[in-house]
C-alpha cells in the first residue's frame, strides 16, 4: 500500500492509484474537466492541479500516481489561482453563449429559447411553466411590454427578431383557457409578508412568495388590483385578460384587502406583525415620507442588491423606486425580491442573488447566419392575423417559434466549464485572442449537434468512441495549436457516433456535443 498525506490527512491506497483517486477515498473533491472515470488518463485541462507541499510544484492529480511519502495540498490560494488560470485559457477558445442575448437583456431573465423550442414542439403546457418561472403576468406583458428582449434577439441580424412577447402571451392565453386548474399548495414556511400595493411589482412578489410557502397579505388602496395596468386601453389590453390573469395570482393562498389606507401607525403595526413588508405602491413620495423612509426626488432609497430600505425588514420595488413605464422590470423585481426573501427566511442572512458565470461572444458574423439557420425557419417575422391584442393562432405561434436561432447552450445547468468558471471566478476575456473562432454547427439524425467552437479538446469524446469501437468515432485532427476534434476523413457526425451519440453528449463538459431533443433539456 502507498502511504501519503493530502491536506494533512493520512491516506493509504493500492499502488497504481492516482492522486485524484487517493483524494476521493477520503472525501476530498478535486475539480476536473478532461477526466472521465473508466477511460484512460488524459492530461489536458490542468484544472486538477494540486501542490506538492515539499517542493511547491504543481502536478496534475488525474494522471500522476500516488507515491509513498507524498504531502499534497489541494485547496490553497496557489491551487485556486492555477485552476482559475487554466479555466481562463480554456475559455479563450470557447465560443458560445451560456444564455442567449435575448435572455440576458430581459429584465425578468426569462429562458426565452427554451420557451420557443417548447412552443415549436407543440408543448404549450411545459412552455408556460418555463415562462411562469420568471414572469408572473405573461398574458398581460405579452400585450404591453415594449420587448427589450427582442432588441437582443440575434435573429434581427438576419431579418427581424422573433416575436418573443407575442409568443409569451400566446402560451399564457392557452393556459388561461383551461378550467379548474388545480392549485399546488406548498409546504408553509411560517413566515408572513405584507405587500402594500397590488400593481405589477406587488402581484409578482406575492405570486413567487406564495409559491415558496410564505403567507402573503396584500393591502391595496383601490377597489381593484392591477395598479396602472387598469388605465391601459381595451384594444391594447382587453379587460377580461387583465382580470383573468390577476385572479390566477390572487388564489386562496394569498389574502388581499381593498380600499385600505396605510397611515404611519398602520405601517408600524405591519412592520411588527409581519416578517417582511414590501412597498409596491408606485411612485408616491408622500407615503414614503409618512412612513419615515429615506427618499430622493426619484423615490425610495434602497440597497440596490437586496431592495432593503432604511428600515430593516422593509423592502421596496417597482415604481416606488423610480417612475418607469416598463412593467416587465417591476415584475422582474418582484420575482427577484421574492427569491432574496426566501433565502433570507431560510438562512437568516440577507444577501444579493448570485449572478452565475455567463460565457458570451457578441454579434454573429454574416458567414455564421447560415450555421444558425440550419435548425430555424427561414421565413421572416409572422404577424397575428387577428391583431396583437388577440395574439397568435396555434399555427402562427408554432411557425414563429421555429424562427428562433437557438443561440443559447442546451446544457446550461450541467456544463462543467460554466460551473467551475463560476466557482473560481474565471474571467472569460483574460487570454482571449483578437480574432475569435467562427461558429459551425453539425447535426445528426441521432438528435445531436456538434459545435467545434465550444470544444476545449478534453478528449472525452475521443476516448469514449475508441472504447466503444466506433467505426470512425472522434479523433484529434491536426497538430500543435491547430489541432481540432472531429470525425476523421471528413465523415459526418452521424457516422462518427453510430453507437455513442447519447453518451458523448451526456459526458461532454462544455455543450460542444449536446442533444437537440427538447425532452433532454427539461
Amino acid at each position: 500500500m502507498i502511504k501519503l498525506k493530502i491536506n494533512n490527512t493520512s491516506v493509504e491506497v493500492p499502488k497504481g492509484k492516482t492522486i485524484l483517486e487517493a483524494a476521493q477515498t477520503i472525501g476530498i473533491h478535486i475539480p476536473t474537466m478532461c477526466h472521465l472515470e473508466g477511460t484512460e488518463h488524459f492530461t489536458s485541462c490542468m484544472v486538477c492541479l494540486v501542490k506538492d507541499a515539499k517542493t511547491g510544484r504543481l502536478i496534475p492529480s488525474c494522471s500522476v500516481p500516488a507515491m509513498d511519502g507524498m504531502e499534497l495540498v489541494t485547496d490553497d490560494e496557489l491551487c485556486r489561482e492555477s485552476r482559475k488560470a487554466s479555466l481562463e485559457l480554456l475559455l479563450s477558445e470557447h465560443v458560445g453563449d451560456c444564455e442567449a442575448p435575448c435572455q440576458l437583456v430581459c429584465p425578468a431573465h426569462m429562458n426565452i429559447p427554451l420557451m420557443n423550442r417548447l412552443i415549436a414542439a407543440g408543448n404549450f403546457e411545459k412552455a408556460i411553466e418555463v415562462v411562469k418561472k420568471d414572469i408572473a403576468l405573461p398574458a398581460i406583458l405579452g400585450r404591453i411590454c415594449p420587448a427589450p428582449c427582442e432588441a437582443g434577439c440575434r435573429r434581427k441580424q438576419v431579418d427581424n427578431p422573433v416575436s418573443i412577447c407575442l409568443l409569451k402571451g400566446f402560451v399564457a392565453d392557452e393556459d388561461l383557457t383551461k378550467e379548474n386548474q388545480p392549485l399546488k399548495t406548498p409546504k408553509t414556511s411560517g413566515k408572513k409578508v405584507a405587500i402594500i400595493g397590488a400593481g405589477p411589482a406587488g402581484l409578482a412578489a406575492a405570486f413567487y412568495l406564495s409559491k415558496n410557502g410564505h403567507q402573503v397579505q396584500i393591502f391595496e388602496k383601490n377597489e381593484k388590483a392591477g395598479g396602472d395596468l387598469l388605465k391601459i386601453e381595451e384594444d391594447v389590453l382587453p379587460s377580461q385578460v387583465l382580470e383573468n390573469e390577476i385572479q390566477v395570482i390572487l388564489h386562496s393562498n394569498i389574502k388581499i384587502d381593498y380600499q385600505v389606507d396605510i397611515d404611519k401607525d398602520k405601517f408600524n403595526q405591519l412592520t411588527t406583525e409581519f416578517d417582511a413588508v414590501i412597498i409596491a405602491t408606485g411612485n408616491n413620495p408622500e407615503l414614503a415620507n409618512r412612513w419615515e423612509l429615506k427618499t430622493t426626488t426619484n423615490g425610495i432609497v434602497i440597497n440596490k442588491t437586496t431592495y432593503q430600505t432604511s428600515k430593516e425588514n422593509v423592502f421596496a420595488i417597482g415604481n416606488a423606486l423610480r417612475s418607469s413605464k416598463l412593467a416587465v422590470r417591476s415584475v422582474g423585481q418582484g420575482k427577484e425580491l421574492a427569491q432574496i426573501l426566501d433565502k433570507w427566511f431560510q438562512s437568516g442572512e440577507l444577501n444579493e442573488l448570485h449572478q452565475r458565470f455567463n460565457s458570451k461572444f457578441g454579434k454573429l458574423r454574416q458567414l455564421e447566419f447560415a450555421e444558425y439557420l440550419k435548425e430555424s425557419d427561414k421565413s421572416d417575422r409572422h404577424q397575428p392575423k387577428n391583431g396583437k391584442a388577440t395574439g397568435f393562432t396555434i399555427e402562427e405561434a408554432i411557425a414563429e417559434a421555429n424562427r428562433c436561432l437557438h443561440c443559447d447552450c442546451r446544457n446550461p445547468e450541467s456544463c462543467k466549464l460554466r460551473e467551475l468558471s463560476d466557482e473560481f471566478g474565471a474571467v472569460q476575456k483574460r487570454f482571449q485572442y483578437d480574432e475569435r473562432i467562427s461558429v459551425q454547427k453539425s447535426f445528426s439524425p441521432q438528435n445531436i449537434v456538434y459545435e467545434p467552437s465550444k470544444c476545449i479538446k478534453c478528449g472525452i469524446c475521443v476516448r469514449i468512441t475508441q472504447q466503444y469501437q466506433e467505426t470512425f468515432g472522434f479523433s484529434f485532427i491536426g497538430r500543435g495549436f491547430d489541432v481540432k476534434v472531429g470525425v476523421p476523413f471528413n465523415e459526418s457526425v452521424e457516422k462518427g457516433l453510430e453507437k455513442t451519440a447519447a453518451l458523448v453528449a451526456e459526458k461532454c463538459p462544455t455543450g460542444a456535443l449536446s442533444m437537440t431533443d427538447i425532452e433532454e433539456q427539461l
